[in-house]
């Protein structure tokens, strides 16, 4: 008979934990959201909307941030940012729609919780079980504590102040940062993040919320174009193994 420990071990059970600590790190993010989109000029009942139909963080605070540069009048340009930040989503999709399986009413239901968070966690998982785990606890977990932080923000925005004075701006990129590093083995993972992260910080002062985004994941691609792996070579490090 397995024991306590042993269950508490197995691949389904440590995405589970994984998922639940993300989620955490998230829903706390989303104070800070529900908090500036107040303050940006929209009502309670608006920011609830957004994070319960929109439901990408990035996507949302571009919206709000636009809004809050220009008031109502700017809804063309803040629906034109998040729409571009909501690009990748629909590259998750397709790389995580082996991970779901399923039917059509499957891959359906798990189209609004296909989001960064959970799409890291889920891959970040060896066995294909504890992919699917990872995914659908990571989705759901941050779907509910994302929309109750929101609101919670919402009401609580003139109480808290600005969100920033208690680091909430930068729990969900911590979190994200923390599933990401230990993928970052070998000189081709490295060279991307490298990559990636100086064309993004090159480009966010100068083009609109989103494009920067996008033009970061082409750093991958163009790798990936550009050094393909020679029979021999472990794409995972570059490097040549020993043939038996």
């Amino acid at each position: 008979m397995m024991s306590m420990r042993s269950l508490s071990r197995t691949p389904e059970s440590v995405a589970t934990r994984q998922g639940l600590a993300v989620a955490l790190a998230t829903s706390a993010y989303g104070i800070s959201f529900g908090a500036l989109s107040v303050a940006s000029g929209l009502d309670v009942w608006q920011t609830c909307v957004l994070s319960l139909l929109m439901f990408t963080g990035g996507s949302q605070f571009a919206f709000v941030g636009v809004i809050a540069a220009g008031g109502l009048a700017a809804a063309p340009a803040a629906i034109a940012s998040a729409a571009l930040l909501g690009v990748r989503n629909a590259a998750y999709a397709m790389r995580m729609a082996p991970v779901v399986a399923g039917g059509f009413w499957r891959k359906v239901g798990a189209t609004p919780f296909t989001i960064d968070e959970s799409v890291a966690v889920g891959l970040a998982q060896t066995e294909p079980r504890a992919r699917q785990v990872g995914f659908w606890v990571t989705g759901t977990a941050i779907w509910v504590g994302w929309n109750v932080s929101t609101l919670a923000g919402a009401l609580l925005g003139d109480v808290l102040g600005d969100p920033r004075a208690y680091g909430l701006d930068a729990a969900a990129a911590a979190a994200f940062l923390a599933l990401l590093w230990p993928r970052l083995r070998g000189r081709q993972p490295l060279a991307v993040a490298a990559g990636a992260a100086v064309v993004a910080a090159l480009l966010t002062p100068v083009l609109m919320p989103g494009i920067p985004v996008i033009a970061a994941a082409g750093v991958a691609v163009a790798v990936g174009l550009f050094d393909r792996p020679r029979p021999g070579r472990d794409p995972r490090t570059s490097e040549g193994r020993t043939q038996p």
